[in-house]
């Protein structure tokens, strides 16, 4: 279906800082569309459907989701819906940063629960309390603050505001109740479980048992919601940790190697070649002195 592609620079502002907010107080009619970032919806108030393809789900207040950029989308039948959209470029933030990748909840809002919505059937949103509410909204205001008045220093501050926006939401998943988002907090707590051991050999048992699924049926939905086997992804978080290693210290490219849970230092390179392009000692060579 033909929609329109909402583009960067129309969106925010020339000085390229990647956050934005945008208020819909009401949200107007607006058609299809898609766009060259991500966001995250806050439903304020009133009620609606949200349309992304051929599937419609309706929203309430205290609905919470992510949309990917590439992710055709609309708002139809809108009885004084009003939201906050917190507009975002994933590829300029680090939102795998510290421990964040240790919270479940993390995983299912902005990974699982966007690539699981046609089979979940939306069901497993986040869906905030009144006062979980009203906390979000302070700290949207404050980010809002900081993105309008462009202090200075209002990227440091508006970059830490986002950041407690998207912990704190990620808290708020966790703690939710219904099934089908307990069943994304389990896969989410399982990738937790693989991000936070990557030195260690990988245990599809184990990891199957943390999601309360088989082996069998954990292989098969985390492929559909990371895009990934889980081997594949383990492989490619551990040249991600080796590329931070590579720029950040003097180890050498075999410590390196062992550090990150490869036991083989020329298994490593050809992965990380794979990967990034390069070998090892290249990537080194090109990001010295950049960090």
């Amino acid at each position: 279906m033909p929609h329109a592609i909402l583009k960067r620079k129309d969106w925010f502002r020339p000085d390229g800082f990647p956050i934005a907010v945008e208020r819909r107080d009401p949200q107007e009619p607006f058609g299809l569309h898609a766009h060259e970032f991500a966001e995250i919806v806050i439903i304020t108030s009133g009620r609606g459907v949200h349309i992304t393809g051929e599937q419609t789900y309706p929203l309430n207040t205290g609905d919470v989701f992510v949309i990917g950029g590439s992710r055709p989308h609309d708002y139809h039948s809108m009885e004084r819906l009003c939201l906050v959209n917190i507009l975002f470029q994933p590829e300029k933030l680090g939102l795998r940063n510290y421990d964040l990748r240790s919270v479940p909840g993390y995983h299912a809002l902005f990974i699982l629960e966007p690539a699981w919505r046609q089979r979940h059937q939306f069901n497993s949103r986040l869906r905030l309390s009144p006062p979980e509410l009203i906390r979000l909204l302070g700290l949207v205001d404050q980010l809002e603050e900081e993105l309008t008045k462009r202090h200075s220093g209002f990227k440091f501050m508006a970059s830490a505001y986002f950041m407690q926006i998207v912990g704190y939401l990620a808290r708020c998943f966790a703690r939710a109740r219904n099934p089908d988002s307990r069943a994304l907090l389990r896969i989410g707590e399982a990738i937790s479980h693989l991000e936070a051991n990557l030195q260690a050999p990988m245990d599809l048992e184990e990891l199957a048992g943390i999601a309360h699924m088989s082996k069998r049926h954990f292989m098969r939905n985390f492929q559909a919601a990371i895009g990934n086997s889980p081997i594949a992804h383990l492989v490619q978080l551990r040249v991600n940790r080796a590329a931070a290693l590579l720029r950040r210290s003097d180890h050498t490219i075999t410590e390196v190697a062992f550090e990150v849970g490869f036991g083989d230092s020329n298994y490593f390179s050809r992965q990380f070649r794979k990967l990034l392009g390069v070998t090892p000692s290249e990537y080194r060579r090109q990001h010295a002195g950049l960090d």
